[in-house]
């Protein structure tokens, strides 16, 4: 496995720049107002939305719209009338994971079509999407959107005009720009998670998928002993199904011939972490730079913890 870390802090310490380190190892520049840094672009939430939105109709086939979030790499994609464009809905992978064996959206594939997956994923995504959306107005402000994000714990927002056509969309990632690269004082190891859900590397994809959804994790790290050995997420399930590859184990047609095989061959084995140490401005630097969702949290070679773009959305409100 190739790992590529990163310690900002310790780097500075290695170069012993003591006027910015502080005896408790903390940069030595005063605490950074995220803020204040929000309120710049206040009423302006479509100057960090993505324009270009994507949508399809809730009569889309749930295997088109598996296809089209793996290859655009999207997370989330809203749900729209085919005629006005009006909000309907929205489905993300956590909703694909679900569908495929992680919760009670499972039950749509054994029950309603007895376990065959190629007749289940020809339902209409109107079956498996969230009716209920959380949304924004075009005029709304970052800070509005900010809140909402997090009250309704959500990595998106459809952004909407009057007539609740779609305009855009925001996610968590775009709030990440806000806080990359700057130092704000703030160490990873006060807003990491420290109870991880670790896997083993031949838990299969179901039971991944199971403790995703019981847990409302996006990722599990896959470890050996104490010893990371990549990470799975939600969204690496959802293109095993996307990309093909799932039907090549299929012989019945039936989903445990796909969901029962090992997460060992979704891992992301290329993974970037970083020390408890780390400021939350390096580790959102880093999610952006690598269009990732998280980072593992590692000390003296164990893994402590795993810090995510929800945590540091929350150390933004504080």
């Amino acid at each position: 496995m190739k790992l590529e870390t990163h310690s900002p802090m310790k780097s500075k310490v290695q170069k012993k720049d003591h006027a910015m380190i502080t005896t408790s190892g903390t940069m030595d520049r005063g605490a950074f107002d995220f803020h204040t840094r929000i309120s710049e672009h206040e009423g302006d939430i479509m100057s960090v939305a993505t324009r270009d939105v994507i949508t399809i109709p809730p009569t889309t086939r749930i295997i088109d719209a598996i296809k089209t979030m793996t290859k655009k790499h999207f997370r989330h994609i809203p749900i729209t009338d085919a005629g006005t464009n009006r909000i309907e809905g929205i489905v993300t992978s956590f909703d694909v994971i679900d569908f495929l064996g992680g919760g009670e959206k499972n039950k749509l594939i054994e029950n309603r079509y007895k376990g065959n997956l190629l007749s289940a994923i020809n339902a209409n995504v109107s079956t498996i999407m969230q009716h209920k959306v959380v949304s924004i107005r075009s005029d709304g402000n970052i800070r509005e959107a900010f809140d909402l994000m997090l009250k309704n714990n959500i990595g998106s927002l459809p952004i909407v005009d009057s007539t609740n056509h779609v305009r855009a969309i925001c996610t968590e990632k775009d709030f990440l720009g806000f806080a990359a690269g700057i130092v704000t004082n703030k160490a990873v190891v006060d807003y990491m998670s420290k109870r991880v859900e670790k896997a083993p590397a031949d838990m299969t994809i179901s039971d991944a998928a199971k403790v995703m959804i019981k847990n409302h994790f996006r990722r599990l790290p896959v470890v050996k002993g104490d010893i990371l050995i990549g990470i799975v997420n939600a969204s690496a399930i959802m293109h095993f199904l996307g990309s093909g590859e799932a039907f090549e184990k299929l012989t019945t047609g039936n989903i445990h011939e796909v969901m029962d095989a090992p997460i060992s061959s979704l891992i992301s084995k290329d993974v970037v972490w970083i020390t408890s140490d780390t400021d939350l401005g390096k580790a959102s630097e880093l999610m952006v730079k690598h269009g990732i969702g998280a980072l593992p949290v590692i000390d003296e070679g164990k893994l402590c913890g795993i810090i995510t773009e929800r945590d540091i959305l929350r150390a933004m409100a504080e």
